[in-house]
């Protein structure tokens, strides 16, 4: 067969065209052509073409350069190709066929899901999640490795030439490819030839700043995605509603059990200790399976109705106010600790030097059983501020809340008091709510658009997804048998979703996107097992993609998230666990390693709270995770930076959470007060003064009033959100109500 002509591809191409650029599919199969025959020049006329077969021939590699924009659609099957690289330019190529290529390995699988951004279909496959894999999560990996290689052996040579420059890269490169291991030993080959290009790129990035090339993130990510604040479980009752159930378009092809269990599927001790609090609301325990059998989900998306007013409590005017403290509390300036490590110091310093001032603008009951005035037994759970998708951080931050608890989820107006949505699952009691912002595709050509979409779980081991704008739950999908007590996203790869649940499992969720019709699709890519239940996970803010905090019944616990080239649906046990100073006082009627409080507050301060512990804990996570693990009990010392000192309670479950962009650390106590700190610098050196750093303010329980109950006393403060302006704070309490806060803005 002699090289291909112009009368040969419009013979082989589309029929009724008599123009190189009118074809859109081409069959050269079976011709025993080989690349000489393929002219780059001839070939590149193509502009159309879609679809291209070229299986059955002898290429042992494909034409460089070839540039064909339109290009869907390539068959290469059975053929004699050893070197996909070849491939490169094909950057809009879709689906791929390599099959019978004795000289392709699995390396070259990779390179070519690396190589191509669109492809989605590989030999009749989808391999949408491993290719995002691939070219997100485990690249960043290999690029944090590379930095690691750089920073450990090599610097930029003074002055900087051309011939010093290429005698570096090529040393750079060559130490990398040999330092760095990453996956199995299958995969080297594309391991190293990853490492190659990421090594070059990094050290561009060094002599050309102005041209470092853009870290890959994937299409369904969103910087400004946020998760919410996890939550902790008690007794209650699954309500009554008469709003607007919008039921799922998908059923599930999981039934749920006929009759629920009576067992509470929290199993600690804490629910047994006496309490010195003594609540005037349900006790504070685990839920328990009501006898109420969940509704049968429909498939038709149903319309929320007309946003409303919940039920408001008035507050008195003589307790309005709320800049009264404890005797413990005051408006003090932050007293540093020493450090306990002999390491360089977290140096961090805020320019929010001024604390801000709130003060309480609406007390809502917007979970009430049968919407009843009089419902203060109705626990709500977990809440947090929808994440503005096309924010720049100028604009300021939203004022929409979703708040779940009962068996209902809410998304609040904070400025006006409105109920804007409403959802109902009768029988579910939600514990867990969450943003993220993924893709939606809209079809007929149409480029795709960013969208909020709400994750709610709880007692019934089922995750609902709900897109709030057009008011439709599209779908759902379930978990564990047992329930779901804590949920977080992903807040830069949008689209990943952790699932933490009663059956000491979290799991990591890719649930993609959606259409137009909202269809979906849920994978699970890993799964960890804990030793208790988990009651907070959180990212860290600086690599989401490759660690997990967990906050469980009986410790804090680190885990590798990394998706590499394992079966990432295999268990993954922890990596380590952090231990804190209040472990040395424990006795056998005390037991400190409840972490019932986990939040970031930078890239690397960790605020966090152990149950029966009146202090709240400021360590780094850095520090902390470059310590050498313990080789028999894999723990590690948090490297505390410093304390703030809490109230003195033994209720457990008071989750706290921080506002990074305005430095505060805000929790809830067991009488409704929110206790604030603001956190404006942490020193290199302190003098070890052996107390804790005081609250900034503790807000008072602005004590609101109602029909039924002349006077609302303080409830617990189950769980505390900020929108990143902190121009709103929302506080869920044990007793049915939804408390906005406001800031007041200074003049």
């Amino acid at each position: 067969m002699g090289k291909i002509t112009e009368e040969l591809l419009l013979e082989k191409g589309s029929p009724k065209t008599n123009k190189l650029e009118q074809i859109k599919t081409l069959n050269l199969s079976k011709l025993s052509l080989k690349c000489q025959d393929l002219p780059v020049k001839l070939l590149s006329r193509l502009q159309s073409l879609e679809r291209w077969d070229l299986s059955g021939n002898r290429l042992d590699e494909f034409p460089r350069n070839l540039n064909l924009p339109a290009l869907r659609y390539l068959d290469l099957s059975d053929n004699q190709l050893e070197d996909v690289t070849t491939l490169e330019s094909l950057c809009g190529l879709e689906e791929i066929k390599m099959e019978d290529n004795l000289y392709i390995t699995v390396s070259d699988n990779y390179k070519l899901m690396v190589l191509m951004p669109n492809l989605r279909i590989y030999n009749g496959k989808d391999v949408s999640t491993t290719a995002n894999h691939l070219r997100y999560v485990y690249t960043d990996n290999l690029r944090t490795r590379v930095s690691a290689v750089w920073d450990k052996n090599f610097s930029l040579p003074n002055p900087i030439t051309k011939e010093k420059l290429s005698a570096l890269e090529t040393n750079f490169v060559n130490t990398a490819r040999q330092q760095v291991r990453f996956g199995p030993s299958s995969v080297s080959d594309f391991t190293k030839w990853k490492v190659e290009i990421l090594a070059k790129e990094y050290l561009r990035s060094l002599t050309e700043p102005n041209k470092e090339p853009e870290e890959s993130k994937p299409m369904e990510t969103n910087e400004n995605s946020k998760s919410s604040t996890p939550t902790k479980r008690k007794q209650s009752t699954a309500g009554m509603d008469t709003n607007i159930n919008l039921s799922p378009r998908k059923k599930l092809h999981t039934e749920l059990p006929a009759s629920p269990v009576k067992d509470s599927p929290r199993k600690s001790s804490l629910r047994l200790k006496p309490r010195t609090q003594i609540q005037t609301s349900s006790p504070r325990m685990s839920p328990r399976k009501s006898g109420q059998p969940p509704s049968t989900p429909t498939k038709a998306p149903t319309r929320a109705e007309t946003p409303r007013r919940a039920t408001k409590v008035q507050k008195t005017k003589a307790e309005e106010a709320h800049s009264s403290q404890r005797d413990s509390g005051g408006k003090n300036g932050v007293r540093d600790t020493e450090l306990q490590s002999e390491a360089d110091a977290t140096v961090w310093t805020c320019t929010k030097t001024q604390p801000v001032s709130l003060k309480p603008l609406h007390v809502l009951q917007c979970h009430s059983k049968q919407d009843s005035s009089e419902d203060f037994s109705t626990q709500l759970w977990a809440c947090a501020f929808q994440p503005l998708p096309d924010s720049t951080g100028k604009g300021g931050g939203s004022r929409l809340v979703a708040t779940c608890g009962g068996d209902s989820l809410c998304v609040i107006d904070c400025e006006t008091g409105m109920v804007m949505k409403k959802y109902k699952v009768p029988g579910e009691e939600f514990f867990s709510v969450a943003w993220s912002t993924v893709l939606m595709s809209r079809g007929d050509g149409a480029s795709a658009q960013h969208c909020s979409i709400l994750a709610a779980a709880g007692k019934r081991g089922m995750v609902k997804l709900i897109h709030p704008r057009n008011n439709v739950a599209y779908g759902e999908f379930r978990v564990s048998r047992k329930a779901i007590s804590v949920l977080c996203f992903n807040h830069r790869s949008g689209n990943f979703l952790f699932t933490g649940s009663y059956d000491k499992k979290i799991v990591m969720w890719d649930i993609g996107g959606v259409d137009s019709q909202y269809n979906y699709k849920v994978v699970q890519l890993l799964t960890l097992e804990v030793t208790d239940i988990p009651l907070h996970v959180c990212l860290p803010p600086a690599a989401p993609n490759s660690h997990l905090l967990t906050a469980c019944e009986d410790g804090l616990h680190c885990f590798n998230t990394q998706l590499g080239t394992n079966n990432t649906t295999k268990s993954r046990l922890k990596d380590m666990e952090i231990t804190f100073p209040i472990y040395k006082k424990e006795d056998k009627d005390k037991s400190y390693h409840t972490v019932d409080g986990l939040s970031f507050l930078t890239d690397d301060v960790v605020a966090s709270k152990n149950h029966l512990h009146n202090s709240i804990y400021l360590w780094s996570w850095k520090r902390t995770k470059a310590q050498q693990p313990d080789k028999k009990s894999r723990t590690v010392c948090a490297v505390i930076l410093a304390e703030l000192q809490w109230a003195n309670t033994e209720i457990p479950y008071l989750s706290l959470n921080t506002c990074p962009g305005q430095a505060y650390v805000v929790c809830g106590d067991d009488k409704g007060s929110l206790w604030t700190y603001h956190i404006t610098n942490l020193q290199k050196t302190s003098s070890q003064t052996g107390k804790p750093i005081l609250p900034t303010e503790v807000l008072e329980w602005p004590t609101p009033v109602s029909k039924s109950v002349s006077k609302v006393e303080g409830p617990s403060i189950n769980s505390v959100a900020m929108d990143p302006e902190l121009k709103y704070l929302v506080a869920l309490s044990d007793k049915n109500m939804v408390i906005v806060w406001k800031r007041e803005e200074s003049f």
